[in-house]
């Protein structure tokens, strides 16, 4: 039977994933809090892989405040660098395959057409280069693994930008977005179905991998697209900016080519407006 251990069970793309989980007989999972599993302590997950036959281990944990991490560069480093080498050791020591989720924001936003998995990263960030840094440590370390980078991740859970537009839209917020970033909106429960369709099917092509949504979007077409679908909201209090002053900096461009994660599963990824569409009705009907 495969067990799964996945870490930061309190984070959106973890409870995406216990909504993904099916009733499968060949997969247990184990979903572990940041309480009952620090990754910035190895023997925190030793105990737990010495406890149980872990086959399979999704690290969601990170830290993912863009912001304050150029603050708390300790912080974000301990999580997102050491938290992912310390797993990766423990993976490798138990030949559990690791899946690990990194981000967009490992590259500096340089291009103009859609980043490869062999494009070089170059963090302009203290939270894409603590990602970049753990990405070393997983692929140096732990031969089984995963890497899936993702970007603009949100649901209908938690903090993300599409509940905080929601909330100021219900409010009638003047909003000012900025048309600056162009990326794509990636809906975790899209994602939480890949990382669990690798398990499934039983791939061994390990290495780096990404996966978004399909299309482009500035953050402004992203807000846009939120109104105009949800109901009882409108544009009217909603206004673009070309600049919009931030103490972390972003890659002005940071679309993710998925071709190759699309043909090793055999997926069409969804464009991030229908996507987008599905969380909004979850949202409003419940």
């Amino acid at each position: 039977m495969k067990q799964l251990l996945v870490t930061g069970a309190n984070g959106q793309l973890a409870k995406c994933i216990q909504d993904a989980v099916s009733s499968s007989s060949d997969m247990n999972f184990i979903f572990t809090t940041r309480e009952q599993l620090d990754v910035t302590n190895k023997a925190s997950i030793q105990e737990i892989f010495s406890k149980n036959n872990i086959t399979h281990c999704i690290n969601t944990a990170a830290y993912t405040n863009v912001e304050k991490a150029e603050s708390e560069p300790e912080k974000a480093f301990a999580i997102n660098a050491e938290g992912a080498k310390n797993l990766a050791e423990v993976c490798a020591e138990n030949g559990t395959i690791l899946i690990h989720v990194s981000t967009d924001y490992v590259f500096d936003g340089s291009k103009t057409s859609t980043y490869l998995e062999t494009d070089q990263p170059n963090p302009i960030n203290v939270y894409g280069a603590s990602k970049l840094a753990g990405e070393a440590h997983v692929q140096r370390i732990c031969k089984k693994h995963f890497i899936l980078r993702t970007s603009w991740l949100y649901s209908q859970y938690g903090h993300n930008f599409l509940n905080t537009i929601r909330k100021h839209g219900k409010a009638g917020t003047q909003l000012k977005v900025t048309t600056e970033q162009t990326g794509t909106p990636t809906n975790a429960n899209d994602l939480a179905a890949v990382l669990l369709l690798l398990v499934e099917n039983e791939q061994i092509d390990f290495g780096l991998y990404h996966f978004s949504n399909a299309g482009t979007a500035t953050w402004y077409d992203f807000a846009k697209e939120i109104l105009t679908r949800s109901s009882e909201l409108n544009l009217s209090n909603l206004a673009k900016t070309e600049h919009y002053r931030t103490f972390a900096k972003r890659p002005e461009y940071s679309v993710l080519s998925t071709n190759k994660i699309e043909k090793m599963l055999n997926i069409k990824i969804l464009d991030w407006k229908k996507s987008l569409a599905s969380v909004i009705v979850i949202l409003e009907t419940t």
